[in-house]
C-alpha cells in the first residue's frame, strides 16, 4: 500500500491537516476506517523496559536495543543524523518546504492532545530542537501514488523523549473512538484511532493510524515513532486518494534509526 499522494502536492500536504487546515472537517462523523495491513515482521510497537507494549503472537524475538548516549541533539546535530539522498536506495530525501506553518488544533479531550501536538507538527514535550524532511520514493515518480513520507526528527531533555512515546501510548488507548478537535480553522472530527504493527527499531518503536476526512472523504493518517536516546523520528504518511491505509516503509524506518546517536 502507498502513501496516494501527488508529488507536486506533497509538500503542501503531508503537514497539510495541521498547517492549512484542509483536513478533518464541518464535524462530519465518516465511521469507523478500514482495516490496516500489518507490515512484514512487525509488532505493536516495542520499547525497553517500563512498557505496556507487546509483540504480536508470530512475531520473531526482538532483536538487541542498541546502545545510546543519550545526548541532546542540538539542530545542526539533528540535521547531521538525518537521513540523506543516495543513504537510502531509491529514496530521495529532502528539507520539508513549508515547516515553518505549523498547525493549531486542539482537542476537545485533554486525553487525546499528544495525537494533535503531532498531527500540528509540534510533538509533546517541547523538543529542544527540531528538523523536518520528506523521503520519497523514486521509483514510483510521476505516479499518483508515489510513496512519500515526513520525517518529523526531535531532540530533547532529559526524559523528554521517554514522554513522548508514553503520552502517545497513552493518547492511541484512550481516543479509539475517536475525539474532536479546533483550530483557527474551525472543528474538526477524528473518527477513530489504533494502534498498528510497527517494524522493529531503535530503543522504541510505536505506530499508530487516526482517520480524518477532506471533502468528505475518508484520509487515514499513519504515524510510526522511533526513538534512540533522547532523540525521537516521527514518520508520517497519509492517504489523499483512497481510505486505504498508507505504508510507511519499514526499510526507511530502520535505516534512519541506525543512524541515531
Amino acid at each position: 500500500m502507498k502513501v496516494r499522494t501527488t508529488v507536486v502536492a506533497a509538500s503542501a500536504l503531508v503537514l497539510c491537516l495541521a498547517a492549512t487546515g484542509c483536513g478533518p472537517e464541518g464535524g462530519e462523523d465518516k465511521g469507523p476506517d478500514k482495516k490496516a495491513a500489518a507490515s512484514q515482521k512487525a509488532d505493536p510497537g516495542t520499547e525497553s523496559g517500563g512498557g505496556t507494549a507487546t509483540a504480536a503472537p508470530d512475531a520473531s524475538p526482538a532483536a538487541p536495543k542498541p546502545s545510546s548516549s543519550g545526548r541532546t541533539l542540538t539542530e545542526t546535530e539533528l540535521a547531521e543524523v538525518a537521513l540523506k539522498t543516495g543513504e537510502l536506495p531509491d529514496y530521495a530525501i529532502a528539507p520539508l518546504e513549508g515547516a515553518d506553518e505549523r498547525g493549531t488544533e486542539e482537542s476537545e479531550d485533554e486525553a487525546c492532545r499528544p495525537i494533535t501536538a503531532i498531527i500540528n507538527g509540534s510533538p509533546e514535550p517541547a523538543p529542544a530542537a527540531t528538523v523536518f524532511r520528506t523521503a520519497m520514493d523514486t521509483t514510483e515518480e510521476g505516479k499518483d501514488d508515489q510513496t512519500v513520507v515526513t520525517e518529523i526528527l526531535t531532540s530533547h531533555p532529559a526524559g523528554g523523549a521517554e514522554e513522548l512515546l508514553s503520552s502517545v501510548r497513552a493518547a492511541v488507548k484512550a481516543c479509539a473512538g475517536g475525539f474532536r478537535a479546533t483550530s483557527e480553522d474551525g472543528p474538526s472530527t477524528y473518527t477513530a484511532v489504533k494502534a498498528l504493527p510497527a517494524p522493529r527499531a531503535g530503543q522504541d518503536s510505536f505506530a499508530y493510524q487516526v482517520t480524518g476526512s477532506l471533502a468528505g472523504a475518508k484520509v487515514p493518517l499513519v504515524f510510526h515513532l522511533v526513538r534512540t536516546g533522547s532523540t525521537v523520528v516521527t514518520f508520517y504518511a497519509a492517504n489523499f486518494l483512497t481510505a486505504t491505509t498508507p505504508e510507511v516503509p519499514a526499510a526507511l524506518v530502520t535505516a534512519q534509526a541506525a543512524k541515531l546517536p
